[in-house]
């Protein structure tokens, strides 16, 4: 055929990667479709690299551009499951059987034993031949099994090889020509080409497109290394890509293949022959099974559904309703009887039987479940079923808000578990629907704006400091990120930077094209799915490394929704773990509490209420924030209905119109309240009329517009993505059904107007009344049992050090004392204990939260403590645990203060742990693992616990060491080691600041240190603590590089600062002038260092020469004194050392002093 009529040659490239190889493609899928049409190319084929993560997303986009998709994948293959070698191949999918087919194959490949060990998923060469139908091979070119070959100058095998692929799939496999400026691609061609020839086999023309634009290359390559981990400037790196693979033209191609025609004219026969349709929509539910009964049926389902329904209201009445009458009880079997008829006429008991199914084992088998969440909690259906725990009907919640007879999509019940058991759940819907029918869902991590500077500027060997401080000047918003080209356009600083630095500028320019794409791939947070038969006839599975044992599927939620498969949400809230542990204790601390139920507790507790409008909600749910501690007191709420609505008006939309004010000052009558008309009263009521929910919303259409709620929960979702054409609808269709009830059309249209206004702030409120409990549950608790609540929260948290820390504080805020770990009475959690002399809880320490300690080692000494009783000292301890324990784990326990109920004196057991472990292994050794004290030589060795031969530490090194084992300190507080010295100089304590005009000293333990860059330059927030109060100190840039040796997490400082009131609260503002070591204060206020010495030990006066040598200064103003006591004659005398042996007053100095042989005291006078 004669190239140069170039018009009438269609082509089609069937090579490329997109985002979604994630290793190495960087094309947006959309970008490689336009790119097709751009060029006239009539289909394009996706071949990503072992996965067909974006299949769905390439398979719409094409079609609703015109453009036919070719699903295929590059796949790894290896001959067999003992060959340590492999080799690239393409597959294409011809139709649904090249599909199904591909998707097996793909999972087998990431579930093999051999994946999980070589992290590399492979496909064996008898799989793709035992499941061949429906797909096409193309050999790889120089990366398939025949170009490794003839690469290493084996033409012969390469020929048999590619004579064996022909004959196992006839018509069906091809050689590939691809020319991608490699040196090597021209002589790999010549050979293909040969053997093609001699064996009569069709070859097709490739190009591997990994970016879209020549210029993409630079960006390529680094994305390539942020995979790869390495600099790209690493001598080592292998180049795999050149600047050739950008998306060619026809023309590129035709050119390219000039003298091999053949090749260009089979990518557009290949395409013709793939020609899968994917069955998009159409959800499909497994069958349910009943007792052991499968169900198939929509007659069987809907059936059961009903007769479970009534039983479980049925059951509420008796258990959780009894104080409803007939009428009442009329109403509830009313609307459950619409709910049902809703239900069964969209198709979904079988949806309802499911969750209801797992939910209720999850309930019998011990495993705490959740209220609701979403809109599922305004289903009376799925609280009869005990899908959920909030009564519908008793707060308003819509059924039609969940549910929409007049909008059919799938029902979705968010299900919250106890994040401790959750796997159990799904482990048994696994068991139930056959593991090859369930998994979880993949989800894809992007690059943002943040994260793609530091990537990129790491991989181009920028300094950290250089790319933090550079991603940290894009502005943070959650709800709508800031992209780098918005930060470059929006913020003045930012563009400056951009513009006038070339580096910047430079790492910003490659950074543009991958932000935005897919970074990694991750497991979705509760989403499973559970197929009618096996998952990989719907799509394939993929398992990430570093979790071998998770399969999740290939697609993402939308993805798998719209092949069909339906996902139900599994999700862990650790706040339920908590809830189900502090039960546990305050049964086990309360003999009147053993039939304690949550979902009972009295709703109107005046302890509650009076914590909360107290703010005082550290680990209370939903309600921990500063913002919303700030709301807490100005509404102070004193019923449920106020912390349903506080959930749902803490949010941006309504905080920033005013409506949150407008609340806060109706609850309180400094507002009047209007509820437009007497008939809104109802709905309004509980609100102050204001209208916070979406239920208000659908409830006010439907009492004056005259709305079905179907229709109402229509104008909701209108109103909400504000489509001008549909509102102008609903506005008509409101106002004429307002006046058709006999409604005012100036109360109609004040009405639409408000609803329209306040719609895009309404919040669900089944969602949150569900959440309103576990928050009001957490509140009881704390409010009622404090210890054994705030020790259940601790436990869950014990691998957070900084929320450790945090809730310690706030135990001792609310007068709970923290009883330092035990090792004869902690267990791995925080535990409630009794104090029977103080006739008060405490909560004792737990040992999983001290750091180095694994789970393993604490079993064992729980286990050796309950089989053998307590431990007596250090090596009963080491030789009863024996090899469990190493030497770091045994100084974290001595630190953390564990054996101080053994022995209190830290140093000395921390000397003796050498000893310790010796002693222990000799007596094992020697007695086969005998009781250590039942001989004689062993007793003897016990002489190292005499107490006076080693000193204890001092309360610096007890506080310092505690807090590297622990993250904090429970046995003090450093402030307690200066707080006596500087009581004169310094008397205010934070608590008591107040703004002056004039300078003032103020001193406290540095706790945080934050640096902050803003427009004006770099400050410092000094977070400091003296135990009275914890106050910022902010510093200039200047003052702390002047500083910065001193200002150290745990140091003391004094501050000469202003103390001014804060204009936009109620706090100070603390500005430091200067600050001041501990050192410092002493130059600059101590007047005399005074020894005691007594007539019982006379000083050496030798060592004090010495002493006062070595911190001898010329400087100083600080003299020596030393005081003389003799009690025998009853008189004392002070000696003043002369001014040539003042000293610089150190710490190390004023220890040396103090340790002085003769000396009884040391006392600093200022």
């Amino acid at each position: 055929m004669n190239l140069s009529n170039k018009k009438i040659i269609p082509f089609v490239h069937l090579r490329s990667h997109s985002e979604f190889s994630v290793i190495d493609g960087i094309l947006k899928i959309e970008h490689l479709i336009n790119k097709a049409k751009d060029f006239n190319q009539p289909a394009i084929a996706l071949t990503d690299l072992h996965n067909i993560f974006g299949l769905v997303k390439f398979y719409k986009k094409a079609r609703a551009s015109g453009i036919k998709p070719i699903a295929g994948c590059e796949v790894y293959m290896s001959d067999s499951l003992d060959s340590k070698s492999y080799y690239r191949i393409i597959l294409l999918v011809k139709d649904y059987d090249g599909y199904l087919n591909l998707c097996s194959i793909l999972t087998k490949s990431f579930t093999e034993k051999k994946y999980k060990k070589s992290k590399v998923p492979l496909i064996i060469k008898t799989w793709l031949i035992e499941n061949n139908k429906g797909l096409i091979v193309l050999s790889g070119a120089r990366l398939g099994d025949i170009g490794q070959l003839i690469d290493s100058g084996n033409i012969e095998l390469a020929k048999k090889r590619a004579k064996e692929w022909s004959e196992l799939f006839p018509s069906n496999y091809y050689i590939e020509l691809c020319r991608s400026n490699n040196i090597l691609d021209q002589q790999y061609t010549n050979h293909a080409l040969k053997i093609a020839m001699e064996l009569n086999i069709s070859v097709v023309a490739t190009h591997p497109i990994q970016f879209l634009e020549k210029q993409d290359f630079q960006s390529h390559e680094v994305r390539v290394c942020i995979a790869e981990g390495v600099s790209i400037n690493n001598p080592n790196r292998k180049n795999k890509f050149s600047e050739t693979q950008y998306f060619f033209s026809t023309e590129e191609m035709i050119n390219l293949y000039s003298d091999v025609p053949s090749a260009i004219i089979n990518t557009s026969e290949i395409s013709k022959r793939c020609n899968l349709i994917l069955p998009l929509g159409n959800p499909k539910l497994p069958n349910f099974y009943h007792n052991n009964i499968e169900l198939n049926n929509k007659e069987s389902f809907n059936k059961l559904l009903l007769n479970m329904s009534k039983e479980g209201l049925n059951e509420r009445f008796i258990n959780d309703l009894p104080h409803l009458n007939d009428n009442a009880k009329q109403q509830y079997e009313d609307r459950l009887q619409h709910e049902y008829k809703i239900i069964v006429q969209m198709g979904f008991a079988s949806y309802f039987l499911i969750v209801q199914d797992f939910i209720n084992w999850g309930k019998k088998n011990g495993i705490p479940v959740g209220p609701g969440r979403g809109s599922g909690a305004g289903s009376l259906v799925a609280y009869a079923l005990g899908i959920t725990d909030i009564d519908p009907i008793n707060y308003d919640l819509l059924f039609e808000r969940f549910l929409n007879p007049e909008r059919v999509s799938m029902p979705d019940f968010d299900i919250d578990f106890c994040q401790d058991n959750r796997e159990r759940v799904i482990e048994y819907v696994k068991n139930k629907y056959g593991k090859d029918s369930v998994s979880q869902i993949m989800t894809f991590g992007t690059f943002g704006a943040r994260a793609v500077i530091r990537d990129v500027g790491r991989t181009l060997d920028f300094p950290y400091t250089f790319c933090d401080n550079l991603s940290k000047m894009i502005p943070f918003n959650a709800i709508d990120p800031w992209t780098l080209e918005k930060a470059i356009s929006q913020d003045a600083a930012f563009k400056e930077k951009y513009e006038q630095d070339e580096d910047v500028k430079y790492l910003l320019d490659i950074a543009k094209p991958l932000e935005g794409l897919t970074r990694n791939v991750g497991m979705h947070a509760g989403g499973v799915l559970i197929a009618p038969g096996k998952l990989t006839d719907f799509c394939p599975l993929y398992c990430p490394p570093e979790q071998p044992n998770n399969l999740v599927s290939q697609f993402d939620k939308d993805d798998v929704e719209a092949m069909g498969l339906v996902k139900f949400d599994f999700l862990g809230l650790r706040n339920l773990t908590i809830l189900d542990l502090t039960v546990k204790y305050i049964k086990e601390l309360n003999s009147n509490q053993k039939n304690l139920v949550l979902s009972k507790i009295d709703l109107n507790d005046f302890n509650t209420y009076q914590i909360l409008c107290e703010s005082n909600t550290t680990a209370i749910f939903q309600l921990e924030s500063k913002g919303m501690r700030d709301l807490l007191k100005k509404l102070k709420p004193n019923n449920f209905e106020d912390i349903i609505a506080i959930l749902a008006l803490y949010r941006p939309g309504p905080l920033e119109s005013g409506m949150v004010d407008d609340f806060v000052n109706r609850k309180h009558g400094l507002e009047k309240v209007n509820y437009f008309h007497q008939s809104l009263e109802p709905v309004l009521k509980n609100t102050y009329g204001i209208i916070v929910y979406q239920e208000q919303v659908m409830l006010i259409s439907q009492i004056i517009g005259g709305y079905s709620l179907g229709k109402a929960d229509l104008l909701r979702r209108a109103m909400s993505k504000k489509n001008p054409d549909e509102m102008s609808k609903h506005r008509k269709t409101f106002e004429e059904g307002a006046i058709k009830k006999g409604y005012s059309n100036i109360l109609a249209k004040k009405l639409f107007d408000l609803i329209e206004k306040f719609a895009g702030y309404g919040f669900n409120k089944s969602h949150s009344a569900a959440y309103a409990t576990i928050a009001y549950q957490t509140a009881w608790l704390k409010a009622n049992y404090p210890a054994e609540f705030m020790a259940a929260t601790m436990s869950s948290d014990m691998d957070d050090t900084d929320k450790i820390k945090l809730l310690y504080q706030d135990c001792i805020f609310n007068n709970l004392e923290i009883l330092p770990p035990n090792i004869n009475l902690s267990i791995f959690k925080f535990k409630p204990i009794y104090d029977l002399k103080n006739n008060k809880k405490n909560i004792l320490y737990g040992l999983g939260a001290i750091k180095g300690l694994g789970y393993s080692i604490i079993e064992e000494i729980i286990k050796s403590r309950n089989e053998k009783g307590p431990f007596k000292n250090l090596i009963d301890f080491c030789m009863r645990i024996g090899k469990s324990i190493n030497k770091r784990a045994l100084e974290s326990l001595i630190k953390s203060g564990s054996f101080d109920s053994i022995e209190k004196n830290r140093a000395l057991l921390f000397n003796s742990i050498p000893l310790a472990i010796e002693t222990a292994n000799q007596a094992l050794i020697s007695t086969h693992q005998q009781s250590l004290f039942e001989h004689d030589t062993i007793k003897k060795d016990l002489s190292f616990y005499d107490d006076s031969l080693v000193n204890d530490w001092s309360l610096n090194k007890i506080l310092t060491e505690e807090k590297q084992s622990l993250g904090y300190c429970i046995s003090g507080h450093f402030f307690d080691i200066w707080v006596d010295e500087i009581k004169k100089i310094i008397p205010n304590r934070l608590i008591n600041i107040q703004p002056k005009q004039e300078l003032q000293l103020i001193c406290g333990i540095v706790c945080c240190i934050k640096k902050i860059v803003t427009k004006k330059g770099k400050i410092i927030l000094i977070t400091i603590d003296d135990k009275s109060s914890v106050l910022d100190v902010m510093i200039y840039h200047d003052l702390y590089d002047l500083k910065k040796e001193v200002i150290i997490e745990d140091n003391f400082l004094a501050f000469q600062c202003f103390v001014y009131k804060n204009e936009y609260n109620e706090n100070i503002r603390i500005i430091a002038q200067d600050i001041y070591s501990i050192l410092n204060i002493r130059e600059k206020y101590l007047k005399t260092i005074l020894l005691t010495v007594t007539s019982k030990k006379l000083i050496d006066i030798n060592a004090l020469k010495n002493i006062l040598l070595n911190y001898k200064s010329d400087n100083s103003n600080i003299s020596i004194s030393v005081k003389f006591i003799n009690y025998i004659k009853s008189f004392s005398c002070i000696l003043k050392i002369g001014s040539s042996w003042n000293i610089t007053p150190t710490d190390e100095a004023l220890f040396s002093l103090k340790k002085l042989d003769g000396c009884e005291d040391i006392k600093l006078i200022y």
